[in-house]
């Protein structure tokens, strides 16, 4: 019997693309869904991929899930940030069934980074001397057709407080297709990735670039941090995520977020997908 590839978060953005490329790659792939989304993932994936229901929290859903699997895909939801008390123990539980690579996607300058859970999840990773890879990506150009996706419609801005600051932005297609790589053979065991776009914009010239494709004009708003908090409160979003939120786009105006490295090119053989693409893919969202 083939071995199965586990990949958790495989309706989002990135777990949908890592699935969609394993199957291309003619691998045999396990999608780990919480209950209520068993409807959105059948109708993504329809009976190419087996299904699981799985909760890191819910210990109760974790040895089935695991079962027959060699390699996960390894997301931690943004919803929990006490890794300690499941997403660590699932890896320990993961183990103990037989998992044995796990492709974890963590963040950019993590290593340096002890305050956020990707750090913690590493480490444990690193403690329990599992094979791994780390994809440490830089900020998601997928973002656009998400956080910022109702100002850009409704307003016609991009609303953030990093100023004049650059960032390397990348897209999610690209993670994916490195995680599918890492996820079908054992070349790229226990490397870590620092994934960024092949260049860094400011978000004045990402709405540049939008007023260009668009045909209409994209304004980057730039506003300060009690004003973009003030805003996303009145929009009732929760106060953790403006946290998290407030953090990235700081780390931005302070100019950590705009190295570029060359892993993603050296890894896909060829260039990183480009914002102006990116916004070419993805016009349709914005109109």
């Amino acid at each position: 019997m083939s071995k199965v590839t586990l990949v958790t978060g495989v309706t989002g953005n990135v777990g949908q693309a890592v699935a969609f490329e394993l199957l291309r790659r003619q691998q045999e792939v396990r999608g780990a869904v919480l209950a209520d989304e068993l409807p959105q993932a059948r109708e993504i994936f329809g009976a190419d991929i087996e299904l699981a229901v799985f909760d890191f929290n819910v210990r109760e859903t974790w040895s089935k899930a695991f079962q027959g699997v060699q390699r996960m895909f390894l997301m931690r939801p943004p919803a929990i940030a006490d890794v300690a008390n499941n997403i660590n123990p699932s890896v320990d539980e993961a183990m103990k069934i037989g998992v044995d690579h796990f492709v974890f996607l963590s963040l950019l300058g993590v290593a340096k980074n002890p305050i956020v859970p990707h750090h913690k999840i590493e480490k444990h990773i690193l403690r329990r001397k599992a094979n791994y890879t780390f994809l440490r990506p830089s900020f998601f150009m997928q973002n656009l057709i998400g956080f910022f996706k109702e100002f850009i419609v409704k307003e016609n801005i991009l609303f953030c407080p990093s100023g004049h600051g650059k960032t390397s932005f990348i897209d999610t297609r690209d993670i994916a297709a490195i995680g599918a790589l890492a996820l079908s053979g054992n070349e790229h065991i226990n490397r870590a990735y620092d994934l960024t776009g092949g260049e860094a914009l400011s978000y004045f010239e990402v709405a540049d670039l939008m007023s260009a494709e668009l045909g209409r004009k994209i304004t980057f708003a730039n506003p300060g941090v009690l004003a973009f908090r003030r805003k996303l409160t009145a929009m009732k979003i929760d106060p953790t995520y403006i946290n998290v939120l407030t953090g990235i786009f700081l780390t931005a105006k302070f100019g950590v977020a705009k190295v570029v490295t060359p892993d993603t090119n050296l890894l896909l053989g060829r260039a990183p997908i480009t914002v102006k693409q990116f916004v070419a893919d993805h016009r349709e969202h914005w109109v």
